[in-house]
């Protein structure tokens, strides 16, 4: 009830609403005045604006916890599969590039203010990997039974460098975010130095 009677319905209403007494006072009404002053409240109340619901507050940092944490799973989950000594290389340089992304402290503030960014690796971390050494086995089970076709392994290779790539871009996306905040500091301090 209190919220109604603060809400931008009930306002614009109530103002709407003394126009009819304003109304009824000036004799204009006439008989009829509770209706008018009624149905100007009920008119106000109706064209008034719905309340804005505020959005949830969503803290970046918890989610770059979370993918901390997924990508831990990984490297467990990993560790358990027999891969390639080829792939097990480049996993093992993939895994470096995002273990240093996710590294606690300012990179990760710098990460969690990029959703992009935080997206790209929430991808990779949770679909593109996993995927990639699932299909992996199941491939090179069926590759057995039927030999001759397209090494399952060069797929493996091929998929985890294209993952390296896009990791490689990520990161330099963000450090171009960085040296972007560090012009703009420079020019704010050369134009405040001016005046």
């Amino acid at each position: 009830m209190l919220g109604y009677l603060e809400s931008r319905k009930n306002l614009a209403g109530s103002a709407c609403g003394l126009v009819g007494v304003g109304l009824a006072l000036a004799g204009v009404a006439g008989a009829y005045w509770p209706l008018v002053v009624a149905g100007l409240y009920g008119a106000g109340a109706l064209i008034a604006p719905p309340e804005r619901v505020a959005p949830p507050p969503f803290d970046p940092s918890e989610e770059v916890g979370a993918l901390r944490a997924d990508f831990t799973r990984l490297g467990e989950y990993l560790g358990e599969v027999e891969l390639p000594a080829t792939a097990e290389g480049r996993w093992a340089g993939l895994s470096e590039l995002y273990g240093a992304l996710l590294e606690s402290g300012w990179v990760a503030e710098v990460l969690a203010a990029e959703p992009e960014a935080v997206h790209a690796l929430s991808r990779a971390i949770r679909r593109d990997v996993p995927e990639c050494v699932d299909t992996y086995r199941r491939t090179r089970w069926w590759s057995r039974l039927t030999p001759g076709g397209e090494s399952p392994e060069l797929h493996l290779e091929r998929q985890l460098d294209l993952l390296y790539a896009e990791a490689e871009r990520v990161t330099a996306d963000l450090r171009e975010a960085e040296v972007r905040r560090q012009q703009t500091h420079t020019a704010y301090l050369e134009e405040r130095g001016r005046s």
